[in-house]
């Protein structure tokens, strides 16, 4: 098994989604997973960066899938950045992301993370939505 998948999570429907998406390549490729739970400044005021309790939760459902694989929360200046040199370091055969609605004022204030990285990604990228609420 020397392929290696990454996916970019967050504890959110748009990180599930990814996760869920990830999982299913990881088990049709006989893949292993790297878990990227990327943040800017720790879990402080970052809900998007997985306390214990997903983590726990997180390695059950690798265990439970039968997927190999680990998870890494790096922190750094550029959450982007850092999901795509883990996908560099890996040698990702596939990089997967979960995208969320943003307005085009929000994604010109705050950025978009999903776009640097499927604009920067050296592999191919899987972008997926979460179900619509409802």
């Amino acid at each position: 098994m020397g392929t290696t998948i990454v996916v970019g999570y967050s504890p959110d429907p748009p990180g599930t989604a990814a996760l869920d998406a990830a999982l299913e390549e990881a088990r049709v490729r006989d893949a292993r997973l790297l878990v990227v739970n990327a943040t800017r400044g720790g879990a402080l005021g970052d809900d998007t960066y997985a306390c214990a309790e997903d983590l726990e939760a997180l390695e059950r459902r690798l265990a439970e899938c039968g997927v190999a694989g680990e998870v890494h929360q790096p922190m750094g200046r550029d959450v982007a950045e850092l999901i795509l040199a883990a996908a560099e370091e890996a040698d990702a055969a596939l990089l997967v992301i979960g995208v969320r609605r943003r307005s085009a004022v929000g994604k010109l204030l705050l950025g978009s993370v999903s776009q640097r990285v499927l604009l920067g990604a050296e592999c191919p990228v899987l972008a997926v939505k979460p179900p619509l609420a409802g």
